[in-house]
């Protein structure tokens, strides 16, 4: 909320029908609302509580003791946005826009924001440049184009003034923030590009305020024909115009680095349809929506927040999360995230997480830190740029001296223009951009391919890795069992089977009648009623099903009854040795078939780890189940090179040491809290999105769909970015390693070539917008 509404609504109540005291109080931010106007309204014990937003009501609902105690009111939280920071020094925090104190750059949002108003300083500094280039024109024009053609626009006498008279707004108005950033920088010992750029520019500035107002000061070798000392002006007037380009530029590059961010906030709709208590339906802000509440979701909407089906069958698009354009089919009880598309059928959903607790909000928030985050090649800039301002500024003295006492004539003229150069294209900003602007475009880019980076660490990690350790359950497999064969002896029929096994384990505790009872119910299958339901331990259950007597379990369990289960153990070899669980089935005492139940493979783990070992990855397999089903998975995928099997959490971790104390690069893929360990103990941990809480936190980074072609995409995100890293730095390295001798005048003596302090503010300001728009290209990398 700004200011003015807040004066608004305080207003509002005091100026209400009712006097000032009937106002109510906002528990949480302590404002003055008036009940009767605001529609922002909550019970709680009994109470009737007023907010002055939907953000102070879902606060409160989420810790109402929290507010209601009669301790001090916390202070009202700061929105998201409101604290800034520096791209290229994260630990630099404050509240509102500014400027850097270590490397004078523009501050910017650390959570983006829907609202979509341009960076303040962008805006100031457009404003500077056109009135500049306005005035630079005219200077270039009188200062150098007539000398160039000889023709006379001002006289020889007026001319130092007509330049003055058009050089001093750029310097000392739209050049102002480079000579206060630059000052700053002297006074904190912090030198940046803006020291570089205030001497060069000032001395420039100053030298022909000299020549202009008492060129009486410099001696006869000074004076040009006519009796005139030269002046620079058009050199300290057209370097600021230049730089201000190459800043505007390079800030309304930086504003699209934030586009992912806000690309992803967009999924999320900002209405709901509220069901009420009566049936009927009303429109809310999203920000009101409570858990609990039950939410029409209509054909093509976007689902509001997280939740749960409670009524109808849908398929629904969850492409922004997994970077699977294949609809996901939803009935009764499956989950739903915010910001996903429904397909075609009605929904009805309950919310289980609203507000800055669905998984859109907090790959907003992971998106957000890691783009923040510094990768450790950033130090390689870092030290460079600490001793380079002042090697530059040596370099320029020493050009300076060298032209001053040998140089042709005028020779204080040429010391001038060739230190000024110096400064002026040294500038570091390319180097400190060139870490900084790769991440926060690579980052945002894998959030769109449902690749989530908690920190550049990891990228950089990643894509050194060589050993690759993969869990097995929920990571290779699905990690639901299911039904993957219904087999019968002559005379049954299978649907029959399925129905009648079905009807019996929906009253059994055990983990595969869950697959079972699931797959008659795809089927469509009715369950007749149960009697006389038992369950003999270690070996199956029986009952009696519409006056048929059922038996269901191993071999033993049928022998027990007088079967011969022979037939059905040759049917059911085939299917152990795949890794399934077998259930035999007798009905009315007559062996009937068998039901064979197995955690699928995933549909694309056999190309995604075809696809690793040809990037070069050792891939292991690491699994806490029994080594027949670990062979069994081993199989189907083909080309893993070990298999470890019956492991505890602690074994994990333990081999992941191990692997690493060997000198592997260790990348860990896993979902389960028992893989959390591991994912910590790796170079690099890969959460599976589809997996718990604790393994996302515990990961580096999180792959939002739980299959391996993530993995894959994950690796090539590493690659390209890593790669568009050393490409700025390179450039960044080249651009100064060439530009800083040929400005200080070592071409002289050969070829004769000078740099003028313009060409020098021209060529600083395309290398950093080189780097930035280099780092762009990221957005259209092949994942």
């Amino acid at each position: 909320m700004n200011h003015a509404d807040h004066h608004h609504h305080q207003g509002a109540s005091c100026c209400a029908t009712k006097p000032a005291t009937g106002g109510a109080i906002d528990p949480v931010c302590g404002m003055t609302v008036d009940p009767a106007t605001t529609p922002h309204h909550a019970r709680h014990d009994g109470e009737d509580y007023h907010f002055c937003s939907a953000g102070c009501r879902t606060k409160f609902l989420g810790d109402p003791e929290r507010y209601l105690g009669d301790g001090p009111r916390p202070e009202p939280e700061a929105t998201p946005g409101a604290i800034w920071t520096c791209p290229m020094h994260p630990e630099i925090r404050r509240e509102g826009p500014g400027t850097c104190p270590i490397c004078g750059m523009a501050l910017e949002p650390e959570e983006p924001s829907l609202d979509d108003a341009p960076n303040p300083e962008l805006v100031d500094f457009t404003r500077r440049f056109w009135v500049s280039a306005v005035l630079a024109v005219p200077l270039l024009v009188v200062s150098m184009v007539a000398e160039m053609l000889g023709l006379q626009i001002v006289s020889p006498q007026a001319s130092p003034w007509v330049q003055l008279t058009l050089t001093a707004p750029i310097v000392l108005w739209a050049g102002k923030p480079f000579f206060e950033r630059g000052w700053a920088s002297i006074r904190t010992r912090h030198l940046n590009m803006f020291t570089l750029i205030a001497i060069g520019v000032g001395a420039a500035f100053l030298y022909s305020l000299v020549a202009t107002f008492a060129p009486g000061l410099f001696p006869p070798t000074f004076r040009m024909h006519g009796g005139m000392v030269p002046v620079y002006y058009e050199a300290a007037g057209v370097v600021v115009t230049l730089v201000l380009l190459g800043q505007v530029l390079e800030l309304r590059a930086r504003a699209a680095t934030g586009k992912a961010i806000r690309a992803l906030l967009d999924l999320a709709p900002k209405t709901a349809r509220r069901i009420r208590d009566d049936g009927s339906e009303e429109e809310v802000s999203v920000g009101d929506v409570m858990a609990g509440d039950r939410l029409r979701i209509r054909p093509g909407d976007a689902i509001p927040v997280d939740g749960v089906v409670i009524e109808g069958r849908s398929s629904v698009d969850e492409s922004m999360l997994t970077g699977e354009p294949v609809p996901v089919e939803k009935i009764s009880e499956a989950q739903l995230t915010g910001g996903t598309v429904n397909g075609t059928g009605s929904l009805v959903m309950e919310a289980r997480a609203v507000g800055a607790d669905t998984m859109l909000a907090r790959i907003v928030r992971m998106v957000a830190e890691a783009q923040r985050s510094r990768a450790p090649i950033q130090a390689v800039a870092d030290r460079i740029s600490g001793w380079f301002v002042p090697l530059v500024v040596a370099i320029a003295l020493a050009a300076f001296v060298v032209w001053n006492f040998v140089g042709p004539e005028p020779r204080f003229g040429h010391a001038l223009l060739n230190a000024i150069a110096v400064l002026i294209i040294a500038c570091p900003c390319a180097l400190g951009l060139a870490t900084p602007m790769s991440i926060m475009v690579g980052t945002g880019r894998g959030a769109h391919a449902g690749v989530l980076v908690k920190n550049a660490e990891a990228l950089q990690a990643l894509e050194t890795v060589d050993t690759l350790v993969i869990d097995k359950t929920g990571t290779i497999t699905e990690g639901k069992p299911r039904l993957i064969a219904a087999k019968t002896l002559a005379g049954e029929d299978e649907d029959d089977l399925l129905a009648l096994a079905a009807a019996v384990e929906a009253q059994s505790e055990h983990p595969l009648a869950h697959a079972i009872v699931t797959a008659a119910q795809e089927r469509g299958l009715k369950l007749a009623a149960v009697q006389d339901f038992e369950s003999q331990t270690g070996l199956g259950v029986s009952a009696n099903v519409g006056g048929r007597s059922v038996v269901i379990g191993n071999a033993a369990q049928l022998r027990r009854i007088g079967a011969d289960p022979g037939p059905l153990e040759e049917l059911a070899q085939s299917h152990r040795a795949d890794g399934a669980g077998v259930m035999l089935v007798a009905i009315d005492d007559r062996p009937a078939g068998l039901l064979a139940v197995a955690d699928p493979v995933r549909a694309n783990a056999r190309e995604a780890i075809a696809a690793l070992r040809a990037d070069g990855l050792k891939v292991m397999m690491l699994t806490g189940d029994n080594a027949a089903t670990a062979e069994a998975v081993a199989r189907q995928v083909g080309g893993l090179d070990a298999v470890h099997a019956d492991l505890r959490p602690d074994d994990k971790a333990r081999i992941v040491g191990e692997l690493k104390a060997s000198g592997a690069r260790l990348a860990m893929a896993g979902d389960g809290i028992n893989d959390a360990p591991a994912l910590a103990a790796a170079d690099v941990g890969l959460a599976m999105g589809t997996g718990t809480d604790v393994a996302i936190e515990s990961a580096g980074m999180t792959l939002t769909r739980g299959d391996l072609s993530a993995i894959v995409r994950a690796r090539r995100l590493a690659d390209a970015t890593m790669r568009n890293i050393r490409q700025n730095l390179f450039f960044s390295f080249l651009f100064n390693g060439i530009g800083v001798p040929v400005a200080a005048g070592v071409l002289y003596p050969p070829f004769g070539i000078l740099m003028s302090p313009m060409f020098a503010g021209a060529a600083m300001a395309l290398s950093s917008f080189t780097v930035v728009a280099n780092a762009l290209r990221l957005n259209r990398v092949k994942l």
